[in-house]
């Protein structure tokens, strides 16, 4: 079984992204991986050449930046990057720039990875996510985040990222045939020094809407604000091993009020109805098709 590991990344030390740690986090599982780094204003090349492994091939990419109609220019940097990878590679693992994959599942993803590569009808694989918030204590508990995402997809020419790159599908528009595997991607994007946040916010959003709209959405502040958000849950487990050297060096204090937890809509306390009712999310947005 062969694999490639592939990602994208643009102005990684401005933005305060963790994607050294996101890399190596998924090398273990790699024979090579290919790292899209586009036109920066720091020196987030340099930042991935220091990455010590001889798997890392880096190509150079430039983003056009008038692609700004939902996040069409990272799908677009993401095919750029799985267009790269080895052809003979049975697999390829994406992950991007602030997620990061715990030591503790790698075995799990292997084994999968062996039992379903002959089995064609398998067209990639299905994680869980843990999304971290404000700091490294807390996840988010409510319903605007995503449970799970595919990162691991056959390598095949058909296969596409889709929208904004936050999962695949394969021409011309069809869902990916996929397995729900017992391993999860912890997911930092919203864990940053507050003036790192609100220039990755003010920065991210310039993907997707129009210079007008960013003025009169996006507040004119220095720093984040975190108090903004509705129902998060202290988190019980370890980090990966990749973000202990991040997490000591944690240079901002964020707390969270317990009360947020009764902020929950009515929408919300029916969709927690149901899922406890079903054991599944009513409305739940899939961008996969689950195979038994």
């Amino acid at each position: 079984m062969k694999v490639s590991g592939f990602t994208i990344v643009r102005n990684a030390i401005k933005y305060d992204y963790p994607v050294v740690e996101a890399i190596t986090s998924i090398l273990p599982l790699c024979d090579e991986l290919v790292v899209a780094v586009g036109n920066s204003e720091d020196g987030t090349l340099d930042l991935i050449r220091s990455i010590p492994s001889p798997k890392i091939r880096i190509i150079e990419t430039v983003w056009d930046d008038s692609l700004r109609e939902n996040g069409r220019v990272l799908a677009v940097e993401t095919d750029k990057a799985f267009a790269a990878i080895d052809p003979s590679s049975d697999w390829a693992f994406y992950i991007q720039a602030d997620e990061v994959l715990h030591e503790k599942y790698i075995d799990a993803v292997r084994q999968n990875m062996i039992r379903y590569k002959d089995d064609q009808a398998v067209e990639g694989l299905l994680f869980d996510y843990t999304h971290f918030y404000g700091s490294y204590d807390f996840y988010g508990a409510s319903y605007r985040w995503y449970r799970r995402e595919v990162r691991v997809v056959r390598n095949r020419k058909d296969v596409f990222s889709y929208r904004d790159a936050q999962g695949f599908r394969i021409l011309p528009n069809r869902k990916l045939n996929v397995k729900h595997i017992p391993a999860a991607i912890f997911h930092y994007g919203y864990v940053r020094e507050p003036k790192a946040m609100q220039g990755k916010q003010l920065q991210f959003n310039r993907f997707y809407f129009n210079d007008e709209w960013i003025d009169k959405n996006i507040p004119k502040v220095n720093e984040f604000d975190y108090s903004q958000v509705d129902r998060l849950h202290r988190f019980q487990g370890t980090h990966p091993q990749a973000m202990q050297k991040r997490i000591a060096a944690l240079n901002w204090h964020f707390s969270f009020d317990p009360s947020a937890q009764n902020r929950l809509t009515l929408k919300d306390r029916v969709k927690g109805w149901y899922e406890k009712l079903t054991g599944s999310p009513l409305g739940e947005y899939r961008n996969y098709v689950i195979i038994r």
